[in-house]
């Protein structure tokens, strides 16, 4: 759990499903940016799937190991 003035916060990172299902939740402090876990989604994700992520997860190096793993 990460702290925000003075209180205990948390965030919740996603893979999901074509229907929303939760594939690979994973929960992390609130002061985690969403691409310090994005390897650890894209591990999670098959070969081959359509990828569709915020602005959070916009980086070269997420599109290159996205790209490595045929996503």
């Amino acid at each position: 759990m990460g702290r925000s003035r003075g209180s205990l916060t948390s965030k919740i990172h996603a893979l999901v499903d074509a229907d929303g299902r939760p594939v690979a939740p994973r929960l992390t402090g609130g002061q985690v940016h969403d691409s310090q876990e994005a390897e650890a989604l894209l591990d999670a994700t098959p070969e081959g799937a359509t990828l569709l992520a915020d602005k959070g997860y916009d980086s070269n190096a997420i599109r290159e190991a996205a790209a490595r793993k045929n996503v």
